[in-house]
């Protein structure tokens, strides 16, 4: 499991720089890694690779056929209702048809200034699901530049130092090709989201740090 930063993208076909998740762990363990899924270059949090292209693709297969247990932590705007499921399709890719995306979330906590702490579980796998499907029900992610909204971004950076996508991939649980057990890794909340939401209120316990 990686513990990858907003900001570093996966592998090369993100952006045109030299510096990627896949290759800093290569380089890290001295071995060859698999990608088996993808975080958005602003999204921080939990990314597991493979050791054989074999693993790989047993994984990328458990992702298709939704064994696989997502868990996002996303700061929004607005007051979302408590829970929800938002069934929303969308393409696949830009210029595709829309298939089915399925995302359900919970309300965990509500802010006095117009922003809430909200727990999202894709059930599908969409580009950008989770930040479409919250903007689709009003209620975008602080510091979203591609679905949000330009003068509350900018408003998040002045007064909570939040200077990039509140998205966090903070659980993700899976069968382990090799022992059939089911797996899970945690990533705890970085500083760089954790202060902004400290500075909301938000409880502590809430995103583990």
């Amino acid at each position: 499991m990686v513990d990858k930063p907003s900001g570093l993208s996966v592998h090369r076909g993100d952006d045109q720089g030299s510096t990627f998740a896949l290759n800093l762990t290569r380089n890290a363990i001295g071995q060859w890694v698999y990608p088996v899924h993808r975080l958005d270059r602003a999204t921080s949090g939990v990314l597991v690779f493979a050791l054989s292209s074999e693993h790989a693709r047993t994984l990328q297969e458990s992702f298709s056929s939704r064994t696989v247990h997502k868990n996002y932590l996303a700061l929004v705007r607005g007051t979302p209702p408590p829970h929800g499921v938002i069934d929303s399709p969308m393409a696949k890719r830009e210029g595709g048809p829309d298939v089915e995306s399925i995302t359900e979330y919970e309300t965990l906590f509500v802010s006095d200034v117009r922003l809430a702490l909200v727990e999202a579980r894709p059930r599908t796998g969409r580009r950008h699901q989770i930040r479409r499907h919250l903007r689709r029900i009003d209620h975008p992610i602080a510091g979203d530049v591609n679905y949000g909204n330009g003068p509350d971004n900018r408003r998040s950076r002045a007064e909570l130092g939040l200077y990039r996508l509140a998205l966090h991939a903070q659980r993700l649980s899976f069968v382990h090709p090799d022992t059939g057990e089911r797996v899970t890794f945690d990533s705890a909340v970085p500083e760089d989201l954790a202060g902004p939401l400290r500075r909301i209120g938000t409880p502590v316990e809430l995103f583990g740090g």
